[in-house]
């Protein structure tokens, strides 16, 4: 049986209080499951699709990023997530991130910062990774 991954989630994003606690925390488990980071500068540490920085006030709760196939997509998210009862945390648009970084933010009933991202125009390698289990 086959498993498709990285469709879903574009990035997880950490906010910490101490980031060199937790970049000897993270650092010690990844390399734990064989993982490393593949991004590190004074500001932030990242492993793929994680990102952990310093919470410039309190510390945030969880914050997931989705893939958007486009920009009406980022739209629809928005729209359907205040319908649903989500709060709005930045409406759609540009940001600054990088250049064609589109994007809509809202807060859950839990108060989680939920994204919808489109990068701009690509071509994907794979879809996804298929994941077949050994017999």
């Amino acid at each position: 049986m086959q498993r498709h991954q990285g469709r879903l989630i574009d990035h997880i994003h950490l906010r910490v209080s101490d980031l060199e606690a937790s970049r000897r925390f993270y650092r010690a488990v990844l390399e734990a499951v064989g993982r490393t980071f593949t991004s590190e500068s004074p500001e932030h540490f990242a492993c793929d699709e994680l990102w952990v920085d310093r919470a410039d006030g309190p510390v945030s709760r969880v914050h997931l990023a989705f893939q958007a196939r486009d920009r009406e997509a980022v739209h629809a998210f928005h729209a359907a997530a205040l319908a649903a009862g989500g709060r709005d945390n930045g409406g759609p648009g540009e940001r600054s991130y990088h250049p064609g970084y589109y994007a809509a933010f809202v807060h859950d009933p839990d108060g989680h910062n939920i994204e919808a991202v489109h990068h701009g125009p690509a071509e994907r390698t794979a879809e996804s990774v298929i994941v077949t289990p050994k017999p």
